[in-house]
């Protein structure tokens, strides 16, 4: 009986010995499966992160590489000059819309008008006053844009000061004083108040100029087409074109005499008034950096001038003709409108005169010599009786 008894309690202790054993086995068990699985999920975690961070690399990249392209793109559409304009096509049809009658002077202003709103109106607008992409990254139109501007600053205030003018002593035009001072306003200014604007005011005085011009009522708005006013405005033309054709021709550098020395004499010595110091001898060359804005500066100037000279050709005909100067006027606009040829070569070269490689500064430089050369031979003809 009590063996019986032994036996019973031991197999229960046996028993309850192998439960807690299994117990705790299943305890481990889940255990090491829930390390298991946190650490499975830590591992699909980094990787994960890992391919989410090289896919964002990789799209920040993509977008960066796609908004140059396009940047580029822009870019080069925005640096192509514009066409030349039939400026007799384009005076006809204004005057048409405007119901205006073609008087003297009409086509000059108009002329101005367009030369000026295309410089606002071209692709891509005025660039010189951008600080943004890719209008900042730009400097070939901006300097295209300068030269333009120079010519219509050179022209509006020969309007002012000369050709809206019967004499010295007479009152000068409202609109013309207020379109003069517009243009040159400074060709940087970004905003309060932005380059723009202002130019569109001076371009609304010289439409007002032209409104009361056309009105055969409006007798006190005059244009005198005269030898002399012609002469005062080619004259500012040829210092122009004479500074530009030096600073062309400084591409490649070049030794020169100092041309800008005075007279004085080196003795108070009465005998020897007349004698001149000694001239030096001085190195020019345009900094590496400045040649294709020397380049396109002169090619802005090119541009507008001849479309100024074909209008001038048209309301100053009979002052031409008398003078015999008609093919001399015709002859500069050829060599401007040359200058304007296309550049294949995708920057502006500045080989030596002789070598291997073109230099396109130049090549300019020829152009515009020819035509300043011929300007002075126009500027004796209008000044002969």
């Amino acid at each position: 009986m009590l063996y019986s008894t032994l036996k019973t309690y031991s197999g229960l202790l046996q028993a309850a010995h192998e439960t807690q054993y299994k117990g705790l086995s299943m305890l481990n068990w889940k255990k090491r499966t829930r390390d298991a699985t946190d650490s499975v999920n830590d591992s699909v975690d980094d990787v994960k992160s890992y391919f989410g961070g090289i896919w964002f690399s990789r799209a920040v990249i993509s977008v960066i590489v796609i908004y140059l392209l396009a940047t580029l793109v822009v870019g080069w559409y925005w640096s192509q000059e514009p066409d030349f304009f039939s400026v007799q096509e384009h005076t006809q049809q204004a005057a048409e819309k405007a119901q205006h009658p073609l008087v003297t002077g009409y086509t000059t202003v108009e002329t101005l008008k367009n030369v000026a709103t295309t410089l606002l109106d071209k692709p891509g607008g005025y660039l010189t006053n951008d600080y943004a992409p890719p209008g900042i990254w730009l400097d070939n139109m901006p300097s295209w844009e300068y030269g333009v501007l120079v010519q219509v600053r050179d022209l509006s205030r020969a309007l002012r000061k000369d050709f809206a003018r019967s004499q010295s002593q007479s009152t000068e035009d409202a609109d013309l004083a207020k379109a003069e001072p517009r243009f040159n306003f400074d060709n940087k200014s970004w905003i309060l108040p932005a380059t723009e604007d202002e130019y569109r005011l001076g371009i609304k005085s010289l439409n007002s100029y032209l409104k009361r011009l056309s009105d055969p009522e409006k007798s006190n708005t005059q244009f005198y087409a005269r030898a002399d006013n012609l002469n005062n405005w080619l004259g500012d033309v040829a210092t122009r074109l004479g500074s530009l054709s030096q600073r062309l021709s400084a591409s490649v550098g070049k030794a020169r005499l100092n041309i800008d020395q005075d007279g004085e004499v080196e003795t108070n010595d009465p005998l020897l008034t007349g004698r001149s110091k000694g001239i030096e001898e001085e190195i020019v060359k345009t900094p590496w950096l400045q040649i294709d804005n020397v380049f396109y500066e002169a090619r802005g100037q090119a541009w507008a001038l001849s479309h100024f000279l074909r209008a001038i050709e048209i309301d100053f005909a009979d002052v031409i003709a008398k003078k015999n100067a008609t093919v001399s006027v015709r002859q500069i606009i050829r060599e401007l409108e040359s200058a304007q040829e296309s550049l294949w070569s995708p920057m502006v070269l500045n080989g030596d005169g002789y070598g291997i490689l073109a230099n396109h500064s130049l090549v300019m430089a020829n152009y515009v010599s020819r035509a300043n050369a011929a300007i002075i031979e126009l500027r004796q003809l209008l000044s002969q009786g």
